[in-house]
């Protein structure tokens, strides 16, 4: 019992390996902290390593079934029994007014109707050369109505019918129909939006075309773009 070895005062950490020691153990419980204990008992993961070993799903479970757990616990709403509260004389009673029916609510205001454009009536005639190409737009507001009818005189022409809103934004478009090697065409065109609406064609055969286009309708300026 007295032969025990005692040990030398070298023999222990000194007071820097003491410290060193103690911030390592602190680091090491942070690092355990935020990247286990929070993950798998709260869902906190601030570093992503818990939901990569399925802590953060664990710790959503919980949080998901203490819900459940505490809405089962609530006590039920009663409702009050009808007929329980006290009436009320009629000359305490507050004025209260009756809701009209729903049918006799008061219309919501139509949308003001826009000036109606004169119709107008144009005859446009152009040559494209083989390859060339050209484009006439007709300026509108929404729901204008033109009657139209193109002919390429015994040729044909690739074309392709749309319209551009004002400022349009970059890459828009919307179209109305497109053909290849087409001799003629004619219908209506009603513009979907206020802005320029109209025809692009171009020449793929190795012969000049002539082509002719008549409009009339409701629309504010004709114009060839290039």
């Amino acid at each position: 019992m007295y032969n025990n070895h005692r040990p030398d005062l070298t023999e222990l950490p000194s007071s820097g390996q003491l410290l060193r020691s103690t911030i390592i153990a602190l680091i090491a419980a942070g690092v355990l902290l935020v990247t286990v204990v929070m993950p798998a008992e709260y869902a906190i993961d601030p570093t992503g390593a818990g939901r990569l070993l399925g802590l953060t799903q664990m710790g959503e479970l919980k949080h998901t079934l203490a819900e459940e757990a505490a809405a089962e616990a609530r006590p039920p709403a009663v409702a009050a029994p009808a007929g329980s509260a006290e009436a009320t004389p009629a000359e305490e009673t507050p004025a209260v007014a009756q809701a009209e029916p729903a049918s006799a609510a008061a219309p919501v205001p139509a949308k003001p109707e826009q000036p109606k454009v004169a119709t107008q009536q144009h005859e446009v005639n152009l040559t494209l050369k083989p390859n060339q190409a050209t484009e006439i737009k007709l300026e509108m507001k929404e729901g204008a109505k033109a009657n139209f009818h193109w002919t390429a005189n015994g040729g044909r022409l690739n074309y392709d019918t749309h319209g551009d809103p004002y400022k349009a934004p970059k890459g828009f478009y919307h179209g109305y129909g497109k053909g290849k090697n087409t001799p003629e065409q004619k219908g209506e065109l009603v513009a979907a939006f206020d802005g320029k609406h109209g025809w692009f064609w171009r020449n793929r055969t190795n012969e000049t075309v002539k082509l002719t286009l008549r409009t009339d309708g409701e629309y504010i300026t004709i114009e060839q773009v290039f």
